[in-house]
This record gives C-alpha cells, structure tokens and sequence, in this order.
C-alpha cells in the first residue's frame, strides 16, 4: 500500500481552518496538516498519536474539507455526509461536543447528531425522517442502519469515516462488523475515505489494512513533545514473600495520601470487583469523602456512570474509582494524577490509562503504579521501561469469522436485499474475510437460506429468500428478531438489581445472583446491600444493616500479563541477578530487593536464557514450579498439557495452578521428570492433538459456541422487557451444539467453535512459540526446601479455591513462617 510523501506547501491548512485555529490561539501541529492534505488528496489512513495531542480536530477538518468542496444542496441541511464511529456509548455525547465547536463558523448548514443504544425514541424518530449531516454512532447502530429498506439511499452520500480508537475494536468480531459496514458504504460511494484513530498500537501498518482495506492510505504518527511520568507507590515494607493481593490493605493508606494531594484523581483498577473493593477502602479510610469520591464501571447504571462523568469534567470530585469504562477518550481535563492499581497487564493500558490525566496538548501526564504484590513492582519498573522503549503491544484481528458473515448476510438482506456473486466480491474486499473460499460463503448462504444440513424443516431458519434475482427477508418476525439482538457484544445474562423502594441500581451477572439466598449481602455499586429476591428478570434488594459482603465476581476478570511485558520483567530480573546497576537502580527493584534476594538464596532468578524449575516436597505430595513469564492464558494451556505429557508415560494425578509469572503442577506421586531434563515435554510435534486431549476441549468448544450460537442468530435472547434466561441460552445453544455434531459435523460453525478455542482461549499461537521458547533455554532445576518467594503466590491460588480467608490466613502463616525460618538458614 503505498504512502505518499508531500511538500510541506501542500501541507498549509485551508484557510477557514487556520482562521478558526488562530481564533482560538491555536497553531496547527504538523501531524494535523499531514491528516488535511491527505484527506483532501481523496486518501484514507490511521492517525497514531498520543492520547489529548489533537487527534480529533486532525480529521474532523479534514472530513469537514472534503465535504464543503462537494456540491451542496439548493437548501436544506446537507444529506448524511460523515459518520464518526466510536466503540463505546460513553464516548459519543463527549465526541458530539468537540464536533459541534466549529460548525457554526464553518458548515452552518451542517447537523449533527449522536445514534447508539442510550439514543431516545424520539430522537430516533426524528434521524428516521431525515439524518444529520454527521451522525456520531456505534458499530451496532450503523448495522442497524444498514437493515433499513432504503439503506443505499439514506447512506449513499456519506463520503468520509472516521472511526476512533480502532485500537478497541480491530482485536474482536466488533472490528469485523466494522469491515463488513465499510465495505457496503464503499460499495453506494467508492470514493469512500476512512480514517482511524489511536494512541496505543504496536502494529501500526497492520491495523491501517484492516481498516482500510486496498484503497489509497497514508499512515501519519502525531509526535509532540508531551511529558509523561510513570512512577510507583512504593509499599513501607513489602516483605520477602508476597501473594496476589497481600500488599492492598497495606497501600490503603498511601493512596489516600496520594488523593489528598491532587485536584482530582482517577483510580484505575483492573477488574468491576476490584474497583468495589477500592472504592470501599477509600470511603472507610476517608469518611467525609462520601459524596466527593465516586465509582464507575460497566455495571453501573447509566445515570449514575452520567453523573459520575459529569461531576468529573466539572471537577465536582475528588476522585472515582473506574474499571476500563473510562480508558477511552472521554476528555477530563480537571483529571490531575492517575492512579493504577495492580500491574497494568500491558503497555498500552498504561499509556491510555495515563493519557487520562494531562488530557490537552503541552500538559504532562502522569501515572503512578500501586503494586498489590511485591512482583507487581518488577512489573512496574518493567513497564516503565518497555513504555519508555516504545514497546507496545500489536493487536492481533479475527479471521473468518463466519458467524459474524452469517449475521452481516441478513443485515444486507433486510437492506435492500444482495446478489450473491457481488456480495461475496464485496465481503472478500475486508481484510477479515480476504482468504473467504465461494464454498465457505455459499455455506453461509445456504445456512441463512434453508438452516443448514439439520434445520431445513425449521421455517424460521429459513431467513431469506430469493426474490427477483435477490435476496431478501420476507418474515417480519425474522426481521424484528434480527434487528433485535444485531451486533457480537455477547456476555452472560445479566440482572437488573433493583431497591424493594424503587429505582434502578445497575445489572449483575445472573449466575452470581443464582448463588444467593434471601438475606445474603453483597457489595455492588460502592454500597453493601441485602438479597431480597428475584422476580421478572431482576434482583431486588434493601440497604443492608451488616457492613461486610460478598464482592460479585465477573466473568473474564483477570486479564493475563503481555508477551512485551512479560519479556521486559524477564529481562530486569536478570539484571537484578547479574547485579546490574541500572536495574538496581529502579526504586521499586530497591524495594523489591528482599524478596528478589530471597529468592536468589533458596533458589534462582529467571533469565531470557534459562528456564527456572523449582521442586518441593510437602505433606501434600509433589510440587513442581515452572516460570516461563507467558501469562495466564499460556500457562493454563502449558499446565494442562505438561501434566498430560507426564501422566502418559506413568499414571499420576495433577491439580493445577497458574498466574501471570508461572504454574504448579501438584501429584500425590512423584513425576518421572525424564522427559522435562532431555527437553521432549517441551516437544512442538503433534501439539495440537496433545492440547486438545489434555483439556475437556468438547466442553471448552461447547461454552465457545454459546457466542457463537447467538451472534449468527441461532438463538434468540428475547424481546424487550422479555429477556432469556442464561439457562434458557445455555440449553438452547447446547442442543444446536449436540444437533450438529451429531447430524452435520461439517457444519462450519462448530469448526470456528473449536478454532476460537484454540485461538483466544488457549492463545495457541503463544502457546506454540512459548514452548520453542523454552525448548532453547537452559533449565535451572532446584530443589526446593521451603517455598520459594515465587512459589508461594502459586499455592495461594490453589488454596483460595478450597479454604476460608481465615483457613488461608492461618495456612499461609505458617507456611511462611517456615519459609522466613529456611531463607534465614540459607543467608547465614
């Protein structure tokens, strides 16, 4: 894809811009003229620039450029010309403010409008009639769009799509929604301009392809000059032996102290459960702050994230406590420090996290680390540095996605129907669907045609029709059912949670709901509230007298450590283990430094080169410890099979347990562990039979078809008011999953099933390069006589899955007492 190299002359902004620009006290950067003279080359692209740099206003001109050069209407607004998609809800009104700055001055003719789910009737009414001339909208608004009758007509004109933090949606079937949307705007308009926009990309010349596809692009990197400091909360006394979570009560205190002194402060945290927890912690340390200190995550209702967001720009609060529901452009200027609490998992949610603060080109953002382990503070000084280096992580993107082609096919149907050979030419123009085989397609066709090999009996499979040499949806209950449940967002039912007095608090999962009884207290939304019952697809409580609660648990919570900053924590433990002084350097490896020095003394210090083992004998049988530092998706994959592979060649029995840094396999017998020393457990040859048969793959592949199941329109979640429940989905998916293997074991759904599997699930690309990874290194085997420092948070893991908090306590202060006992021998 070529790139285009302009004189700078080109590079002059037009002159109704540099007047708005100048009005303002504005110079234009000259990552935004680069973005001008593009866009008004006819040329699509992806903006790559630091978070608050000026992205936004780069490709609004441009968009606004190339609109105003087109004939405009005798009178009237102008047709819809610009469409703005963002990922998140949340986002749009805020984008919506920023657009309609310089509209007055320079297309007053223009509208501007937002459309997504938050969207009101009467305004969807209104954009029925007539859209704007620019419509800020969501990936699953602008499908919707696509299922009107008169799609081509209404869509037409549009000319130019910006779409924002590409970043977000490129890695999910999100991004191949989007694919497929552009390239039917492409198809009514090919002059067609799309631009992305993002601060946190490693693979840049990819992500620009996925976006855009073959058409004419230019790649344009926005760098300024914008300070940005990432530091860490460094615990008094961080301990020798640390586990998930043993530093948090201890960071209580500091972080408050860290709030005290700033204007307003953002506290991220990693997961919904760890942002309840943090928010009562501030609120029990800081009474007064009630009211001042707020909390905001996914769950939440929207009025209340609203006000938080408000109260937020109007600097109202002294601090909110947030999940990745404020990651994402929001533009909070009164936001001074960032907090993050916990390793960042990444480098680029570091960064997107600290561009939250110093939200304005020139100002510095700042974001400080709050480590709840002791590990967490290598992981810190690793991140730092990797940020530093530029190392960000690249954004894989789905192939093939067939059960989102199945879903697009009767979106395009309901849109004025297709004809089979161009809509294939046109789906295999997405970067998603470029190695589609006509089989492949004509599969899909005959799915949403006659509902497969199994399901031609069903009518209501039979989705669409050959009409007149197209192909259309004639059953108006296919259609609302569709239009209904568009778009790949697809999580577990979830609950209202509601007062017994009225009012509505936010949802939680209904299989956490399922788990109480009558008068159990849970903590959600900063309050603790008692569980009354459920009635009509909600949870209705009372605010409960007791204090204390269960903290609701939602799925995909954790989020596993990135090959970049796995590989930099590596590399500054070997620093730490050579006695480099640069890495002693770091204040948090001079905090570290006790428990980093244990571990050197009752075993090693990983390196890049080697691969520490570490064995230990206890009254409950046999551990073994590997560190390969791959995250824990990889290592639940690596755990399962090493113990397959092992228990092939001698009957044993393993329990698992696995972090970000690395896994315990744990038998009753001990291990003939020839096979770990001459290197063949960690064999590449037949790996993926191995895996497979080392996990229930049939039940993995089962709960991944549930999505699947619901995406391509197998299953339906409801009507409004009327929602499925999770146990109603689960059975109905699980008896399509059964039909087809049973009936139609060709059938390409359960194929891609087992493909994400292995792909998201079980990361078996990782997975395969992790083991020819560790094949090279030379292996570090210890013999343990007490846990080592990072054995322990392994055994952790295992025991909180069986034992009370204050079984574990009792437990673990014993074990570490022995511990302290043996590294104190080991010192002497």
């Amino acid at each position: 894809m070529p790139e285009e190299k302009r004189p700078s002359a080109a590079l002059e902004p037009p002159e109704p811009m540099e007047r708005w620009f100048a009005a303002r006290g504005w110079q234009p950067f000259q990552f935004q003229r680069e973005v001008w003279a593009a866009m008004a080359a006819g040329r699509s692209g992806l903006l790559h620039a630091t978070t608050g740099a000026g992205k936004t206003y780069a490709v609004w001109m441009g968009a606004l450029q190339r609109g105003l050069a087109l004939p405009q209407p005798s009178r009237g607004a102008s047709p819809l010309q610009v469409l703005w998609i963002t990922p998140m809800r949340a986002l749009a009104a805020d984008t919506v403010r920023a657009l309609a700055a310089p509209l007055p001055e320079l297309a007053p003719d223009w509208t501007l409008g937002q459309r997504s789910g938050d969207t009101p009737a009467a305004e969807r009414a209104r954009q029925d009639r007539r859209f704007p001339s620019v419509l800020v909208t969501t990936p699953e608004s602008l499908s919707l769009m696509l299922t009107r009758d008169g799609a081509a007509a209404e869509l037409g004109a549009v000319h130019t799509v910006i779409v924002d933090e590409w970043h977000e949606l490129m890695g999910n079937k999100r991004g191949v929604q989007v694919q497929l949307a552009l390239a039917r705007l492409a198809r009514w308009n090919p002059s067609l301009a799309v631009w992305g926009l993002s601060a946190t990309l490693g693979n840049l010349d990819e992500a620009m392809r996925v976006l855009v596809g073959e058409r004419p692009a230019t790649l344009v990197q926005g760098r300024i000059d914008k300070t940005l400091v990432i530091d860490t909360l460094l615990p008094e006394n961080p301990g020798r032996f640390s586990w998930a979570g043993h530093l948090g009560a201890q960071m209580q205190r500091p972080v408050v102290e860290e709030i005290e002194r700033s204007s307003t402060t953002l506290v991220f945290t990693n997961t919904r459960s760890q942002a309840e927890i943090w928010y009562q912690l501030l609120i029990q340390e800081r009474p007064e702050w009630a009211g001042l200190v707020a909390l905001h995550h996914g769950s939440l209702d929207k009025e209340v994230r609203e006000w938080v967001e408000l109260g937020l720009k109007e600097g109202r609060l002294k601090a909110v406590v947030a999940t990745s529901s404020l990651d994402l452009g929001v533009d909070f200027l009164p936001v001074e420090r960032v907090l993050q609490i916990g390793s960042p998992k990444g480098i680029a949610r570091l960064l997107q996290r600290a561009g939250r603060s110093g939200h304005a080109p020139g100002r510095p953002s700042r974001v400080t680390i709050v480590p709840t382990n002791t590990l967490e503070l290598v992981e810190a000084a690793a991140a730092r540095h990797a940020a530093q280096a530029g190392r960000i992580e690249r954004r894989p993107t789905p192939e093939k996605p067939l059960d989102v082609l199945v879903q697009h096919l009767v979106t395009v149907a309901l849109g004025g129907g297709f004809e089979p050979e161009s809509l294939y030419a046109e789906v295999c123009g997405t970067h998603a669907f470029r190695a589609l085989t006509r089989e492949e397609f004509q599969w899909a066709l005959d799915f949403v045609e006659k509902g497969g090999a199994s399901l031609a009996v069903y009518p209501e499979y039979h989705r669409v029709v050959l009409v007149d040499g197209l192909y259309r949806v004639p059953d108006r209950g296919i259609a609302k059912r569709h239009r209904l449940q568009v778009g790949t967002i697809v999580g577990d039912a979830s609950m209202q949670v509601k007062y017994l007095s009225g009012g509505t608090i936010g949802s939680i999962e209904e299989s956490f709901i399922a788990r109480l009884r009558p008068g159990d207290c849970f903590v959600f939304a900063g309050r603790v509230l008692e569980f009354v019952r459920t009635q009509d697809m909600a949870a209705y409580v009372k605010k409960a007298t007791k204090n204390k609660g269960i903290v609701p648990s939602w799925a995909g919570g954790r989020m596993p450590l990135s090959t970049e900053l796995a590989d930099a924590v590596v590399e500054l433990l070997a620093g730490a283990s050579a006695d480099d002084p640069s890495a002693a350097a770091a204040p948090e490896l001079q905090a570290a430094h006790p428990m980093l020095a244990t571990q050197a003394r009752l075993s090693r210090l990983p390196t890049p080169q080697t691969l520490l083992v570490e064995r230990y004998r206890s009254r409950e049988g046999e551990h073994l410890y590997l560190y390969p530092f791959a995250g824990r998706y990889v290592h639940l994959g690596l755990a399962s099979l090493f113990a397959w592979r092992l228990a092939r060649h001698a009957p044993n029995t393993f329990s698992l347990s696995v972090n970000d840094h690395g896994f315990e396999l744990l038998s009753a017998e001990p291990a003939d562990l020839s096979s770990l020393h001459d290197g063949q457990l960690f064999s590449a040859g037949h790996l993926l039979d191995d895996v497979l048969a080392s996990l229930n793959s049939s039940e993995l592949a089962q709960r991944r078809f549930r999505e699947i199941a619901r995406v391509s329109g197998l299953v339906f979640s409801g009507y409004p008011g009327a929602p499925k429940s999770m146990r109603q989905l689960q059975a109905s998916s699980g008896l399509f999953y059964e039909v087809f293997r049973k009936y139609d074991a060709s059938n390409l759904l359960l194929t891609q099933a087992q493909a994400e599997v292995l792909s998201q699930e079980l990361d078996i690309g990782r997975l395969s390069a992790t083991l020819q990874r560790l094949a090279q290194r030379r292996l570090e085997y210890v013999e343990l006589k007490a846990p080592s420092p990072f054995a322990l948070p392994l055994m952790v893991e295992r025991f909180r899955e069986k034992l009370s908090n204050e079984k574990l306590a009792d437990r673990l202060e014993r074990i570490v007492r022995d511990a302290e006992r043996c590294a104190d021998r080991a010192g002497s």
